[in-house]
């Protein structure tokens, strides 16, 4: 039996009575979700672009990257490079997809997207009447010290920041 509690803008919430693989049942709370991407903008002089976001949820200002929503039917590569304009004002010249993660996997569906954006130019942003965004931008041996230091807490960004900074290694990006 599946129960629709919620239909909202990014999340729809399900009861769902379930037989687990060991034979169980039992009854969980399921957030659907259309998934999202995000992107690790990387300058060619070795700059990572951020943002410093207002989150209620999580009381506060978020150091992330940019990342958004997925519209139905678009393609996680479209979003990428959508989201970063309007985030942060700049175009994507080349993508690199890093991996997806799930978000939250114990009660929701949503698969993240990440990509590093390189071959950057210069673009005009268009935030959402919901975005209140500062753009920040830092040398990347910078940014991964604010992980460290746990500036940077954002799960998503934490996991993108790393891999994106490996593959920067590996190609001589920074």
């Amino acid at each position: 039996m599946i129960k629709e509690i919620y239909k909202g803008s990014p999340v729809h919430l399900f009861v769902e009575e379930v037989t687990l693989p060991n034979g169980q049942k039992t009854t969980l709370e399921i957030i659907r979700h259309p998934g999202a991407s995000a992107v690790v903008p990387l300058r060619d002089d070795g700059q990572v672009i951020l943002i410093h976001q207002y989150r209620h949820a999580a009381g506060g200002y978020l150091y992330e990257i940019p990342a958004g929503k997925l519209s139905k039917g678009e393609k996680p590569e479209d979003c990428a490079l959508r989201e970063v304009e309007e985030e942060i004002g700049v175009r994507v010249g080349r993508l690199q997809k890093l991996t997806a993660i799930f978000t939250v996997p114990g009660f929701c569906d949503e698969v993240i997207h990440l990509y590093l954006g390189t071959e950057l130019t210069p673009s005009k942003q268009n935030l959402d009447h919901d975005e209140v965004i500062e753009i920040v931008t830092l040398p990347f041996d910078t940014v991964m010290a604010k992980i460290k230091d746990q500036s940077i807490c954002d799960a998503k960004s934490i996991v993108a920041l790393q891999l994106a900074y490996a593959e920067a290694k590996i190609q001589k990006l920074i």
